[in-house]
């Protein structure tokens, strides 16, 4: 089966979740009950910006490929083949790392 292609509207962008370390720097090994979720992800698909009131349009200022934090509650998690993934306003997203 082919993989879905998913194109996100307006200033809309998808996100894949990095897995955070299942260590502590002192070697303590932290079980997945008590694990928090990332806030830092990889940017895998943008919408092509959203609108001013003059209808012009704004780019966005993240691209594909772009290692981003956002906030604890932000963007919707979606299922898509198989893959848990969030989408989210660009204004969502707090910076780009790296």
């Amino acid at each position: 089966m082919a993989k879905t292609k998913f194109r996100p509207l307006h200033d809309r962008v998808v996100v894949r979740r990095i897995d955070a370390d299942a260590k502590t720097k002192g070697g303590i090994i932290i079980p997945d009950t008590v694990k928090e979720k990332p806030q830092e992800g990889e940017v895998i698909a943008i919408g092509p910006g959203g609108r001013d009131e003059a209808g012009k349009l704004i780019k966005l200022d993240v691209k594909t490929g772009d290692r981003v934090l956002f906030g604890k509650w932000s963007g919707t998690e979606v299922k898509l083949d198989g893959e848990d993934l969030l989408i989210m306003k660009e204004s969502d997203i707090m910076g780009v790392v790296g």
